[in-house]
This record gives structure tokens, C-alpha cells and sequence, in this order.
């Protein structure tokens, strides 16, 4: 396996399953030192222990991004451990999906709070320590919803569509600082969250998808790992989506 990120301390939020989980691996293969947050303390914990057993540099540490005392103190602890802080992966994310006549206050705030404001929040925690050393790539994980929207999603497609307008502005905000800043939009991945659609459905979004499949989470981890390397050092402010061709 290349080793893209010998020397590069990763923090990835929402690492404990799913497509963070898949990301945590693929940066650990290439070198990486990897720090995950997560309310999943179990399940994170469990992660690192199995990766440290197996000879990898990692941490877990209890984060909940909604709160910004909290990204701030991790990432203090974090920078202490290891010296560095040089890629943010903003992954963590959830859904509360219904129409807006059926939406409650609570359904919007709670996603906002996590998929948009714990987006900043951590971002503001990490950016000084990039911009200190001269050097850092912000990974922010999008949605097609985001830029094409969603029946019954507009607090997830409002998150969305919100990050990638922050990332547009931080590419600009932080790019003399050696920053670069980009999103990733994922179309229908194989992950828990797609568990929620009716089969008909999905089944119907895969007939629509060109490549005529779901993708994998190892798919999405693959397009950070490329945004966060060397090669991807004169890309930022993009929003690159990976969903089979589904919308184009």
C-alpha cells in the first residue's frame, strides 16, 4: 500500500462505523496516525484497540462535535499527543428524514446541530493548529441531496447544501495559509443510513444509477484519501461527487 500520509495526523469524526470506519482504515494503510471522534465510545474504542494490536498509531477520543468546548479541548489533547495536526475529515453526520409538513423542530435542529454546526466547530478547533504549521487539507462530507435536494429531507439537505458553501469559503479563507478545503458527495453508499429506504426505492435509484449499483463506503474513503494527498495539492473549494453517474 502507498504510503501517502507518512508524518500526517488525521482526525476523522463519525470513525467508529461505516464510511468513517472505511476512511480510518484506508489512512492507516497509508501511513497515517489517525485520531478518531465519536459519541460511539464502545464502538470507537473497540476500533482503535484492534488497529493499535495490529501495530497502527491511532487514538479514540469522546467527542460530541455539537459541542464546541469539547472539539476544542480534543484537539488541544490530540496536537499534545502528537505534535501535528494536518487533516480534518468532518464526517459525522445524521438523518431525521420527513416531509416538511411533518417535520418537527427538534427533526431540524438535531441535524443541523450535528451535520452543520459540529462541521464548524471542529473546523474552528483544528484551524489554528494548521494554519500555524503552514500546512493542513479540511475534508468536509457532502451529499448530492445537498446540491440536487430530497423529498423529505430538508434538514439533511439544508446541512448539506450548507457545507458546501462553507467550503467554498474556507478554501478562499484559508488557502494562503496552506489549507486547502474541499467536499465530497457521496450518492447512495451501502452504509447503515440506506437502511431506512424502502427497497422499491433503492431498488429504483440503482436502475437509475449508471453503473447500476450502490457504491461502498471504501469508495468514498478512497476519494478523501486522494483529496487529502499530495496529488490534490492545487485542489480546493470543490465539491467532488461520488455516486455512479446518478446525477449529472
Amino acid at each position: 500500500m502507498r504510503q501517502r500520509f507518512t508524518n500526517k495526523t488525521a482526525i476523522i469524526t463519525g470513525g467508529s462505523r461505516g464510511i468513517g470506519m472505511a476512511t480510518a482504515e484506508t489512512f492507516l494503510e497509508q501511513g497515517a496516525t489517525v485520531i478518531i471522534w465519536d459519541v460511539n465510545e464502545e464502538g470507537g474504542q473497540a476500533a482503535v484497540d484492534r488497529w493499535k494490536a495490529a501495530g497502527q498509531t491511532c487514538l479514540f477520543q469522546r467527542v460530541d462535535t455539537r459541542d464546541y468546548e469539547a472539539t476544542l479541548e480534543a484537539a488541544a489533547a490530540a496536537h499534545q499527543a502528537f505534535g501535528r495536526l494536518d487533516i480534518l475529515i468532518n464526517n459525522a453526520g445524521i438523518t431525521r428524514d420527513s416531509s416538511l409538513k411533518n417535520m418537527s423542530p427538534e427533526q431540524w435542529q438535531s441535524v443541523i446541530d450535528v451535520n452543520l454546526t459540529g462541521v464548524f466547530n471542529c473546523t474552528k478547533a483544528v484551524y489554528p493548529y494548521m494554519a500555524e504549521q503552514g500546512f493542513g487539507r479540511i475534508l468536509n462530507a457532502a451529499s448530492i441531496v445537498g446540491i440536487y435536494g430530497n423529498f423529505g429531507q430538508s434538514n439533511y439537505v439544508a446541512a448539506k447544501a450548507g457545507l458546501i458553501g462553507m467550503t467554498k469559503t474556507w478554501a478562499r479563507e484559508f488557502g494562503p495559509k496552506g489549507i486547502t478545503v474541499n467536499a465530497v458527495a457521496p450518492g447512495f453508499i451501502n452504509t447503515e443510513m440506506v437502511t431506512t429506504i424502502p427497497e422499491e426505492n433503492l431498488k429504483a435509484m440503482i436502475q437509475h444509477t449508471p453503473l447500476r449499483k450502490m457504491g461502498e463506503a471504501q469508495d468514498i474513503a478512497n476519494a478523501y484519501a486522494f483529496l487529502a494527498s499530495d496529488e490534490a495539492a492545487f485542489i480546493t473549494g470543490i465539491t467532488l461527487s461520488v455516486d455512479g453517474g446518478l446525477v449529472m
